[in-house]
This record gives structure tokens, C-alpha cells and sequence, in this order.
């Protein structure tokens, strides 16, 4: 699986090409499904961080030596 930059790289290609006035209709349907998924999966990821840092935010007692649980994109 990608990574959120890979993800966020892709689709503003896709934003780009969609864009030539030179693309086939069939052509821009398809990068339109494929950047809809990948908005999905991106808005995706960024719940899971925006929740885990929402979690360290308001409990930040933690003992001395242990550290957070900051793994973000779990695959």
C-alpha cells in the first residue's frame, strides 16, 4: 500500500490530467474513480492522526519512561 505523500502525489496528478481538455471522456471518468478512492483513503488517514493527536492532547499523563503510541499509518 502507498504511503499518505504517495497518495496525496497521485492525486494531484490525476487533478492535473483531468484537467487536459485533450482527454478522452472514458479516460476522465476512470482517473475521476480512481482519485475519489484515493480521497477516501486519504481523509481516512488523516482521521486516524487527527484522533491519535486528539488522544495525546488531552491525556498527556503518561508514566516517565513510556513513551506514546505514535505509529499513524498502520498497513
Amino acid at each position: 500500500m502507498k504511503g499518505f505523500e504517495e497518495k496525496l502525489n497521485r492525486l494531484e496528478e490525476i487533478n492535473s490530467q483531468i484537467k487536459d481538455r485533450d482527454l478522452k471522456l472514458e479516460d476522465s471518468v476512470k482517473l475521476f474513480e480512481e482519485g475519489i478512492k484515493l480521497s477516501k483513503e486519504l481523509e481516512k488517514q488523516l482521521q486516524t492522526v487527527e484522533g491519535k493527536i486528539e488522544i495525546l492532547i488531552n491525556n498527556p499523563k503518561k508514566e516517565k519512561d513510556e513513551k506514546p503510541e505514535l505509529e499513524l499509518f498502520v498497513e
